[in-house]
C-alpha cells in the first residue's frame, strides 16, 4: 500500500499488538512519534508511568508541529482514545494531510503471550485485558471516525503526492501498454560530461535530449557562476556524439538572438544531424540574464508579438526561396535559408503555462505544446489546447529522481537534499521507485501527454530511467 507523502499515520491497537515493531519496520525513526520513548525523556525511563502524562503533552505539541510543518508523522501508541484520534484527524484536515488509521487485530492470546515474553517493561496483566477489552469496542468505531482511509496490519510505503495514482495506472499500461516519447531535459553542466551523458540518454532509450537555453545558470536550478553552456552549441556537439536522438531546445527565448539568426542556427543543425533538429521557443522570462549581457527585456506584450512573429517567420525562412516577411515587430527582406532543412522543416515547440495566449499561439502556430505543472494541471492545460486545436502535440517537462527500489531511493534523496527538508526535496524532485514512474507517466499519457521531458537529478536515475522508458516501448 503506497500512502501519499505527506501523511499523519495513527497506529490503534492494544499492547504487544506489534505496533512499534511494524513502525520501524515500515518509516524512519526520525517519523515515528513513541508515547514510551517521550516517557522515558519526560521520566525515569519508559516505564515509568508517572510520566505518561507528561509523555502525552509532548507527544501532542510534536505531533502538531510536525503536521503543521507537512511532515509525514506516525504517531505510536495505544490510540485507544476517541478524543485524541479526533484532534488528530481534525488537525490532518486543517492542515490539508490524510490521516490514515492502521489497526492492530492481534489475537488476544498472541497479545498476551507476547507480552508474558518480554524481558522488560511487561505489561500488567489487568491494563492488558482492559486494552484488549477497549481495542473491540475501538476496533468497531474506527471506520467512521473520519480517518482517510483505515487499513489493517499491512505493508506500507509513502511517496509524493504525484504518484497518487500511479498504483491503478500502472496497472492499466501493463495490461494495456500505452505510447509515450521520452527526451532527456538537461538543465545544468557542472561536472557533466556531455559526450558522455548524451551517449548513455541514446543507450536508455530515450527519444530525444534538450537544453536549456540560457547562458548562465538559473536560480532554480544554481549559482549564476556556475559553468552553464551554450545551448545551439552544445547540441551540434551532442549531434556529432550521438546518431539517433532529437536534438533540441527546451526553450530558447525569443529575445536572445535575430530571429532569423536563430532559424539559420537550427536549420545547420538539422542538416549535420541527419534531420534531428527540434526548435523550442518561448517568451523569455529571466529579466536579470537580459541586464547582465545588455539585452533590452521588452515588456509582455512586446514579447508575444515577437513571438508570434518567430512563429510565422522560421516555416517561411526553411522554405523555399527567398520571401520577404513583415509581421508586427520583424522585418525580414529576405529570409532565405539554405541548405535546407532535411524534411523541409523542423518541429516546433512552444514553451509555457499561459492558457489566453502562450497556448492559444502554440495551437495555432507549432507542433507541440510544452506545459509544467502537476497531473491536474496538465490535464487543464490539455483540455485548453484541445479548444484550441487538437492536432497540436502536449509535451510535459518534469524532474524524476528514479531508482529500482525504496532504499536505493532513501540514499539518493539523501544525497541530493543537502539542506532542505528530506520530504520537501523528495517531492520537488518525484522521487520514486521504477513502478511509481511507470504509472505517473502513464497517467500523464492518460491525459493527453505525449512526450515527456525529463530531468534525472542524480546519474545513477539513468539505468532505471531505462526500465520506465522500456515499460511505453510494447
Amino acid at each position: 500500500m503506497t500512502l501519499p507523502e505527506p501523511c499523519l499515520v495513527v497506529l490503534v491497537g492494544p499492547g504487544a499488538a506489534g505496533k512499534s515493531t511494524w513502525a520501524a519496520a515500515h518509516f524512519r525513526s526520525d517519523r515515528v512519534v513513541s508515547s514510551d520513548a517521550l516517557r522515558a525523556l519526560a521520566g525515569a525511563g519508559e516505564d515509568d508511568i508517572a510520566a505518561s502524562g507528561d509523555a502525552f503533552e509532548i507527544l501532542e505539541l510534536v505531533v502538531e508541529r510536525r503536521v503543521r510543518r507537512g511532515l509525514t508523522t506516525v504517531v505510536d501508541t495505544l490510540g485507544l482514545d476517541a478524543a485524541r484520534r479526533r484532534r488528530w484527524i481534525g488537525l490532518a484536515r486543517e492542515c490539508g494531510m490524510p490521516c490514515v488509521a492502521v489497526a492492530f487485530d492481534t489475537p488476544a492470546a498472541q497479545c498476551r503471550a507476547r507480552n508474558r515474553a518480554r524481558t522488560g517493561k511487561r505489561i500488567p496483566a489487568d491494563v492488558l485485558t482492559r486494552q484488549l477489552r477497549e481495542w473491540t469496542r475501538t476496533r468497531d468505531v474506527l471506520p467512521d471516525e473520519g480517518f482517510s482511509l483505515v487499513l489493517h496490519e499491512t505493508a506500507v510505503r509513502t511517496a509524493p503526492p504525484a504518484f497518487a495514482e500511479a498504483a491503478t495506472a500502472r496497472q492499466r499500461q501493463a495490461e494495456a501498454p500505452a505510447r509515450l516519447r521520452f527526451g532527456l531535459h538537461l538543465a545544468e553542466f557542472k561536472g557533466v560530461d556531455v559526450r558522455a551523458t548524451a551517449q548513455a540518454a541514446e543507450a536508455a532509450g530515450f527519444d530525444a535530449i534538450y537544453v536549456m537555453d540560457h547562458f548562465r545558470q538559473i536560480p532554480q536550478v544554481g549559482r549564476a557562476w556556475d559553468d552553464f553552456l551554450e545551448s545551439w552549441t552544445t547540441l551540434a556537439y551532442m549531434a556529432a556524439c550521438t546518431e539517433r536522438v532529437r536534438l533540441g531546445t527546451l526553450v530558447s527565448g525569443v529575445t536572445y538572438r535575430n530571429v532569423a539568426h536563430l532559424g539559420k542556427i537550427a536549420a545547420t543543425l538539422d542538416v549535420l544531424s541527419g534531420g534531428r533538429a527540434v526548435c523550442g521557443l518561448g517568451l523569455a522570462w529571466f529579466k536579470d540574464e537580459h541586464k547582465a549581457y545588455g539585452w533590452d527585456f521588452p515588456n509582455v506584450r512586446e514579447r508575444y508579438a515577437l513571438l508570434e512573429d518567430a512563429l510565422q517567420l522560421l516555416p517561411l525562412l526553411w522554405g523555399k526561396g527567398s520571401p520577404g516577411f513583415r509581421g508586427r515587430v520583424l522585418n525580414v527582406p529576405e529570409a532565405m535559408c539554405y541548405p535546407q532543412p532535411v524534411h523541409g522543416r523542423i518541429p516546433i515547440i512552444v514553451g509555457g503555462n499561459g492558457e489566453r495566449h502562450t497556448l492559444r499561439l502554440a495551437a495555432q502556430y507549432a507542433d507541440a505544446a510544452n506545459v509544467m505543472g502537476d497531473l491536474e494541471t496538465v490535464r487543464r492545460k490539455a483540455s485548453v489546447l484541445r479548444q484550441y486545436n487538437r492536432q497540436t502535440a502536449l509535451t510535459h517537462l518534469t524532474t524524476a529522481l528514479v531508482s529500482r527500489g525504496d532504499r536505493a531511493l532513501d540514499a539518493l534523496v539523501e544525497a541530493g537534499r543537502g539542506r532542505r527538508p528530506r520530504d520537501t526535496y523528495a517531492a520537488a524532485v518525484h522521487a520514486g521507485t521504477v513502478d511509481d514512474h511507470i504509472g505517473r507517466f502513464r497517467a500523464l499519457a492518460d491525459s493527453g501527454v505525449q512526450e515527456v521531458m525529463v530531468r534525472l537529478p542524480h546519474p545513477d536515475c539513468m539505468e532505471p530511467m531505462s526500465q520506465v522508458i522500456a515499460a511505453f516501448r510494447g
